[in-house]
This record gives C-alpha cells, structure tokens and sequence, in this order.
C-alpha cells in the first residue's frame, strides 16, 4: 500500500482535500479527527490535559474548550509544546493502528493527513508527500475569518508552524488552493491516477 502523506498550513485546504479524495475511495487517516476522538471525556488523552492545564481547559459538559485551549498555548510556546507532548504520541499511535488494518485491505494507497507533518519530523515515513499550498496572506485572512480572531493571534498561529517554504522543500506533489473548486477537484483527480499508477510499483511502509 503507497502511502502519502498530506499536510500544508492552518487554513490551506487541506480537509477540502482529503475530503475529495475521499470521495474517490482513497481511505484518509486524519489526524485532526483522531485528536478530536482522543480527547473526548473520558479519555486518558483529556484527563492528562486537564491534569496539565486545569479545569478551567473545560467546558460546562466536561468536554474540552479547544478555542481556550488554542488561544493558551499559541501564546506561550512552552505550553504548546507540553501540550503537543501529550497529544503527539496518543496520535502516532492511533495513526499507526489505523495503518496497520489499511496494511491487511486491498487499497491501493491512503491518505494520511497530518498538520504537522514538518514539524513533527515524520516526512520520512511516507512515500509521498503532498502539500496544500495557499500563501500566506490567504492562511491569515482565512484564519481570521474562520475563528474571528485579529491579526496579531492570527500572525502568532501562522509562526508557530512550519514555513511555507519549509513545507514546499519536504513536497513530492504541491495542490495549489487558490482557485476554484472545479481547479482543484481537477488537480485531485490527476493525482488520484497518478498515485494509482504509483501504487502499482510501490510496495510502501509502515514506518510510524
């Protein structure tokens, strides 16, 4: 099974991606959902966060208040970084079992999304990288956009990422995301083949 992974900065697209994929019958493991499942209450995940950060991280119903949470950490990059020591891990995990029942089907490739994929040094683990690529004035104005926050904790987000031109260094395959939908279904659909042919020369790994 080829393996790609597919990453880019917040707000670039990448779920619009991996969703039309998707729709294609390609098998997406989605690290933002895993991490999403691994805090739910009662979860040791969120029972670690709580421990680390407080009850005030919590909402009224015990589920995690990510907006607060965000807004902590993105302020003080030793927080984010005790954070990202608690949620990292659980992730690679989950990640790594998800692969493995993929190892056992007759997919031909799948796709694992990962934000951080640069930054958390596991580009070598996949046979392709793929990165959404917006620049970085779109990422701001979308962020800010999406969260309705300003510019300043907008600009603080972006830095704690990885460079764009980071993220283009370490891409085998770019999507670029600032044209129309029809544009990018269209770059999907020739990637879509592309890996396809790939996959039939490819033996992959399981490198996690």
């Amino acid at each position: 099974m080829l393996r790609i992974g597919l990453t880019g900065g917040i707000c670039a697209g990448k779920s619009t991606v991996a969703g039309l994929f998707h729709a294609l019958g390609v098998p997406i493991v989605d690290a933002d959902e895993l991490a999403h499942e691994l805090v739910r209450p009662g979860m040791p995940a969120l029972q670690q966060i709580v421990a680390r950060f407080g009850e005030r991280v919590l909402n009224a119903d015990g589920s995690l208040d990510r907006r607060l949470l965000r807004e902590h950490v993105f302020a003080d990059p030793a927080e984010r970084r005790a954070l990202e020591g608690i949620l990292h891990p659980a992730i690679r995990e989950a990640t790594r079992q998800r692969l493995r029942a993929l190892e056992q089907t007759a997919t031909p490739y799948a796709i694992n999304a990962v934000p951080l994929l640069i930054e958390t040094g596991l580009a070598g683990t996949f046979d392709r990288i793929l990165v959404i690529d917006v620049p970085e004035q779109v990422q701001k104005r979308r962020l800010m956009e999406r969260d309705g926050i300003d510019a300043p904790q907008a600009r603080r987000i972006l830095q704690a990422q990885a460079s764009r031109k980071a993220r283009l260094d370490a891409a085998d395959d770019v999507i670029n995301n600032d044209g129309s939908r029809a544009q990018l279904s269209a770059e999907v659909q020739r990637l879509h083949a592309r890996y396809l042919e790939l996959a039939a020369a490819t033996p992959g790994r399981l490198g996690l």
